[in-house]
C-alpha cells in the first residue's frame, strides 16, 4: 500500500505595506499525524525572502537552497530568481523529479513557484500552497477586504481558519513577518 504524505498549509500575503508568511506544522503519512510542530517557512537571503514549502521535505529544502542560489547570482532580484529557478526545475533531469512547491514573500512580491515550470504572481498578493491552502486563501481573502488586521495577523487567523477544516492542518502556527 503506497503512503501518501500530507504535510501543509502555507499561506502569505504583503498587505499595507507589511509582508507575511506561515504555516500550520502537522506532518502527516497517511492517516497517522507523524508531527505536530514542523516549521515549513524560513527566512532567506539575509532576511529580505520569506520562503514556504509544501510537499516532500527533502525536495523543498534542495528547492529552497537552489532558489538562495538564485537570489545571490541575480542580486537579489526576486522576480527574476523564481524564473531561472523555475526554468532549472523544469529542465534539469534531476531537479525535474522533486515534489514540492515553493510560497515567496518579499518586501512587495508574492510568488509561487511550481515544478511545473510555473512562476504565479497573484494579483491581490497572496500566495497559498499546500493541503489546507484553498482555505488559508479564503479567509485571507475576506479578511483582507473586510477586516483592518495587519498582514501578520491575516496569516495567523486564516491558519487557523484552514485548521479547523481541513484534516491536514493543525493550529501549531508559525509566522514570519519581513522587517524593513
Amino acid at each position: 500500500m503506497e503512503m501518501t504524505m500530507h504535510a501543509t498549509t502555507i499561506i502569505g500575503i504583503v498587505h499595507n505595506g507589511k509582508a507575511a508568511l506561515g504555516g500550520d506544522g502537522q506532518v502527516t503519512l497517511g492517516n497517522t499525524v507523524m508531527k505536530h510542530n514542523a516549521v515549513k517557512i524560513r527566512s532567506i537571503s539575509n532576511g529580505k525572502v520569506l520562503c514556504g514549502f509544501a510537499g516532500a521535505t527533502a525536495d523543498a529544502f534542495t528547492l529552497m537552497e537552489r532558489f538562495e542560489d538564485k537570489l545571490k547570482q541575480y542580486r537579489g532580484d526576486v522576480d527574476r530568481a523564481a524564473v531561472e529557478l523555475a526554468k532549472d526545475w523544469r529542465q534539469d533531469k534531476y531537479l525535474r523529479k522533486l515534489e514540492a512547491m515553493l510560497a515567496v514573500i518579499a518586501d512587495n512580491k508574492a510568488l509561487v513557484i511550481s515544478g511545473n515550470g510555473d512562476v504565479i504572481e497573484p494579483d491581490d498578493q497572496i500566495v497559498s500552497i499546500g493541503s489546507g491552502g484553498m482555505y488559508a486563501l479564503a479567509a485571507a481573502k475576506m479578511l483582507k477586504q473586510y477586516s483592518k488586521l495587519g498582514a501578520k495577523e491575516i496569516v495567523k487567523e486564516s491558519l487557523l481558519t484552514a485548521s479547523q477544516i481541513c484534516i491536514y492542518t493543525n493550529n501549531k502556527i508559525n509566522v514570519l513577518e519581513l522587517m524593513k
